[in-house]
């Protein structure tokens, strides 16, 4: 009988590292390509807009986590690396719709706040090949870098309360110092991502 039962209890223990993963996973997207809505309460502290963009008060902001690694063309980053500059993390997919959608409004911006001390950095995730990825960069004329993070990891390191990645797409703005300062949840047009940067920039 124990011979019976081995084989039971690791399809047991397989069951639950599944249900972990998933769970994970879950806590990383809320929904994949989402629809904008989001809410707020007293320990995240952060101010919803009616366009969709949490912003934080300097006092409030946290400190980024550690978001560092390969990207899709194979070279190191470390977005600690632009410290001094407004950054803006953008997490999409090759799959997304929303994504696609929202990349004209990504390269122009980034294109036009380059010289006003922004930079743009991509998070892509749940591409299963480096060339799904550098695909949608080549097409969509993407002109600034992404790390390339299928599984989900380094979103799943910003800190709890924060205003952390809950969709793909989502967009975070990091301050000049560090600190998540601003987030939008599903696809962002190109007049409120200026709106959600623009106070950033005049921040020193």
């Amino acid at each position: 009988m124990s011979a019976c039962r081995a084989p039971r209890r690791l399809t047991g223990r397989r069951r639950l590292t599944l249900l972990a993963a998933g769970a994970a996973l879950a806590s990383l997207t809320l929904s994949a390509c989402g629809d904008g809505t989001s809410g707020g309460s007293a320990q995240t502290r952060f101010v919803q807009g009616k366009n969709g963009i949490a912003t934080v008060a300097v006092a409030d902001r946290q400190k980024a986590p550690d978001l560092s690694g390969e990207t899709t063309r194979g070279k190191q980053l470390d977005v600690a690396d632009y410290r001094g500059k407004v950054v803006v993390l953008n997490v999409w997919g090759s799959w997304c719709g929303p994504c696609i959608a929202e990349a004209p409004n990504f390269a122009k911006v980034a294109g036009d706040t380059k010289d006003k001390g922004v930079q743009f950095v991509g998070i892509n995730t749940r591409d299963s090949e480096k060339s799904q990825a550098t695909s949608f960069e080549e097409q969509h004329k993407v002109p600034y870098p992404s790390l390339y993070d299928p599984s989900g990891k380094l979103m799943l390191r910003f800190p709890k309360g924060s205003l952390n990645p809950q969709s793909i797409p989502s967009t975070i703005a990091i301050d000049r110092h560090g600190r998540i300062a601003a987030r939008s949840i599903g696809p962002i047009t190109e007049d409120d991502l200026r709106k959600m940067i623009k106070p950033l920039i005049a921040e020193k």
